[in-house]
């Protein structure tokens, strides 16, 4: 089972450390069989090699059972005829890893900052929308007719709007409380948002067992302060599901703390949800939990796919737990979450939980 290793830029190189480090410590108890193949990306390849993606990168992601992503600073980036190329963009375009998949939910030990706990999917459409980069054949959907005037190309097609709104159907159904909250503004953006709504309404028919409703994007942020128990499975468009995610994460107890993955049908990358937070590299202080739960939920997506699999299964589950049970120990929390511990200290008291989960 071999996975793609890109490190990234910033706090990338850490973070992704500990969760190969991780990774490792379960493969010795578990057998899992797990080979990487680390690849330099980002800054630190534009300087050396005067592009942030270099050749044979893109094929090995390919050829690779599952890829793991650092976060990478690429609004510091030059021009892509520069060598600037965003890798989190171009692997979620090049293979069509169209369903961002960030699960949110309140963890024991942290203050959840609505009134009610939260436990969520947000199935975020991610090949296309508002993000320009990602919109057009050749070139970017963004320009300047004049100096005084910018446009921006949105793009919505029934074919994304409906793949997505199958992706998060079949979790609803699978595994989740049997509940989908499609989020838009069809009020304002009256065309391309009914087309996604069209396309996200006919996808329920298929699915009468699940239950079905709709929400504005601004009053679904004004919800999920409010009443985010409500929701189960939300799936929305591109931007919409960034800027939700992100605010989900926030309020169950720290951006630091939320997973996520970007899948196709026959792909998937771990990635963090946060930054590459530059002004804190290489101080020990970052905190790499949302990066390896990520990699758990790479190693679920895994189980799920193919059969015989069962430990990948039970190693997702495994560093899920013991992360609430450090979350939940104030003397074992890294510095953001007003815990003591650093980089490599929590790395290592994370393991070492798993490690007495596994046995």
């Amino acid at each position: 089972m071999r996975l793609a290793v890109l490190p990234g830029d910033g706090i990338g190189p850490e973070i992704t450390a500990s969760t190969v480090e991780i990774l490792k410590g379960i493969d010795r108890r578990l057998g899992l069989g797990l080979e990487y193949q680390e690849f330099e990306v980002g800054l630190a390849a534009l300087k050396r090699l005067g592009t942030t993606v270099p050749d044979g990168v893109l094929d090995a992601c390919r050829a690779a059972d599952g890829i793991i992503l650092g976060p990478v600073s690429h609004s510091d980036y030059p021009a892509r005829a520069q060598g600037g190329i965003n890798i989190s963009a171009e692997l979620r375009v090049v293979l069509d890893l169209y369903a961002n998949i960030r699960p949110s939910r309140s963890r024991e030990g942290l203050p959840h900052y609505g009134r009610t706990g939260m436990e969520l999917v947000i199935v975020r459409e991610n090949t296309e929308g508002f993000y320009s980069d990602r919109n057009m054949f050749q070139g970017i959907g963004e320009f300047m007719p004049t100096p005084d005037l910018a446009l921006s190309v949105r793009k919505i097609t029934a074919h994304g709007s409906r793949r997505i709104a199958r992706a998060a159907f079949e979790l609803a159904r699978g595994r989740r409380r049997r509940k989908v909250t499609a989020v838009h503004k069809a009020n304002v953006i009256k065309v391309s948002e009914a087309l996604f709504l069209r396309e996200v309404r006919a996808v329920a028919r298929d699915f009468p067992e699940v239950t079905y409703d709709e929400q504005l994007i601004d009053s679904m942020a004004a919800l999920l302060v409010r009443d985010a128990q409500r929701f189960d499975v939300v799936v929305t468009t591109n931007m919409f599901g960034d800027i939700l995610s992100d605010e989900a994460s926030e309020l169950s107890g720290s951006l630091g703390l939320g997973g996520a993955i970007n899948a196709s049908d026959t792909r998937c990358m771990a990635q963090a949800q946060h930054g590459s937070a530059p002004d804190i590299q290489g101080q020990d202080k970052a905190n790499p939990t949302s990066l390896i739960l990520s990699a758990a939920m790479l190693l679920d997506w895994l189980a799920r796919q193919q059969p015989g699999r069962e430990n990948f299964a039970r190693a997702g589950q495994a560093i899920d737990a013991a992360v609430d049970a450090l979350v939940a120990d104030p003397a074992r929390r890294t510095r953001d979450l007003g815990g003591p511990l650093g980089t490599r200290a929590f790395t290592a008291a994370l393991g070492e939980e798993i490690a007495r989960r596994l046995g």
